[in-house]
């Protein structure tokens, strides 16, 4: 099936990066300006249709998101290939969030970071919606993202190629006390009861964050922004990104981190 982007940045950030994936661009009708202009150019440099529709029509596309007046449709059923940039041996799994502007900013703090794949747990998630997307700013063409239907199937094949598995909960190992160098994924969970019992328990341990404030927790993305920048941290002082399957799992144990 095919699917749309909204918004002026998911567009343009499509059309600048990945413009044989765009079928056609939508305009509101009597939308003018710099940004209906540079749009307009980068269809005409990719050869991409331009077609202007009502803005009502565009409202009801994006089904209560913010469309800005612009929209693009995109070719096939693939949702993104990953940055060239991206670090394959550290990946990212989402269970339960459901409000598709978190997963939007969470996915926006995963492409950031240089996440080489997210899977997201079909059952319980947001669907990646012109919302999320909207909310992504462009971030979700650079990712590759995957739908899965089981948390612990997906970690146990992560175990099997080498990964180590951390879920994110309140109480868990700082992060900057724990080795984040390896192949690694990295699990979070939603927004009312974090993650499931069963994700808890295949993971290989669990990281959480010192609360100093009166709040007890954080929003997804921010806490998931802490994790990944401090794996970031760990594997730049490194030199090196490390691969899936360059070490196996008995090489790479539950202890604490570099200085």
């Amino acid at each position: 099936m095919s699917r749309r982007l909204f918004g002026f940045h998911p567009v343009r950030e499509a059309l600048r990066h990945r413009p044989h994936e765009v079928a056609e661009v939508l305009l509101a009708a009597g939308r003018g300006g710099h940004r209906a202009g540079e749009i307009e150019s980068l269809c005409a440099r990719h050869g991409v249709p331009v077609r202007r529709v009502a803005a009502a029509v565009l409202r009801e596309l994006a089904a209560g998101g913010v469309d800005n007046g612009f929209a693009a449709n995109l070719r096939g059923d693939a949702i993104a290939g990953a940055a060239a940039g991206s670090d394959p041996g550290l990946q990212v799994l989402v269970e339960d969030v459901q409000d598709p502007r978190n997963l939007g900013a969470l996915l926006r703090v995963c492409e950031g970071a240089g996440v080489g794949k997210v899977w997201i747990r079909d059952r319980g998630s947001a669907p990646l919606s012109a919302v999320a997307v909207k909310a992504a700013a462009g971030a979700s063409e650079w990712l590759s993202i995957e739908r899965v239907t089981n948390s612990a199937r997906a970690i146990a094949d992560a175990k099997a190629a080498g990964f180590w598995v951390y879920g994110l909960a309140v109480g868990g190992q700082l992060p900057w006390e724990t080795d984040l160098g390896g192949p690694l994924l990295i699990c979070l969970g939603g927004e009312a009861d974090g993650l499931r019992q069963l994700t808890r328990r295949s993971c290989d341990g669990l990281l959480g964050l010192p609360m100093r404030g009166r709040v007890g927790s954080l929003n997804v993305a921010t806490a998931a922004a802490a994790v990944l920048y401090e794996a970031v941290r760990q594997r730049t002082a490194r030199g090196s990104a490390p691969r899936a399957g360059t070490a196996s799992r008995g090489d790479h144990p539950l202890a604490p981190g570099p200085d």
